[in-house]
């Protein structure tokens, strides 16, 4: 009984010298990251994540590893973009990492929909799809809430022009470093469906 404690009192200081250890190392890590967001980020995304700007996404709340993900396909080039290219040239996977849990622990703020008619429609082909088109429910992949995941983006939020934007450049073909289930998607889409679930994401948190 008293070797069992003795061991359970050692697992409990190696536990929190272990811990003790990682906080300052966590800390650093998002020092460096609030370093490049006040560096560049905030020019066009906001200090906090949230751009006024519909040209760029709200990324208050974005998944850490959809975040990194991105952001290495900026630099490698699968993700085409003349504005993030420069941005992300002489940044490293650990910067990319960091700026993901920096931007994931940011508050979304809520933001009213503009045309909640419109909303309306988006509602019902983002829960339920278009089974006249063979549209799939956009909750489907992406969470009843437009959470998202590790692996897909939170949609919950985000400016109505940007995902509206998106999905067209999936349409056309112009963004292909995502999941291919995009392009059959969008391709199904019409203007105004697009328009529709893009104003639905964008009212919700």
């Amino acid at each position: 009984m008293k070797n069992a404690s003795i061991r359970l009192a050692v697992t409990a200081l190696t536990t929190f010298a272990t811990l003790a250890t990682l906080a300052p190392a966590r800390a650093a890590d998002l020092a460096r990251a609030e370093e490049i967001v006040q560096g560049k980020c905030f020019i066009c995304h906001g200090a906090d994540g949230e751009s006024s700007s519909p040209v760029f996404p709200r990324l208050a709340g974005q998944n850490a590893g959809y975040v990194a993900r991105q952001l290495g396909d900026y630099k490698s080039g699968r993700r085409k973009s003349s504005t993030m290219q420069p941005m992300v040239e002489d940044l490293t996977a650990e910067d990319f990492k960091q700026l993901g849990v920096w931007f994931e622990t940011r508050k979304p703020q809520a933001h009213k929909v503009e045309d909640a008619e419109l909303a309306q429609v988006g509602r019902f082909i983002f829960q339920r799809g278009n089974p006249y088109s063979g549209v799939a429910a956009c909750a489907g992949c992406h969470g009843a809430q437009g959470l998202g995941s590790e692996t897909l983006p939170r949609l919950a939020g985000q400016h109505a022009q940007y995902t509206e934007n998106q999905l067209k450049a999936f349409n056309k073909r112009e963004r292909t470093n995502d999941n291919a289930v995009m392009h059959g998607i969008a391709a199904r889409l019409n203007e105004l469906e697009m328009k529709a679930v893009a104003a639905y994401v964008s009212g919700l948190q």
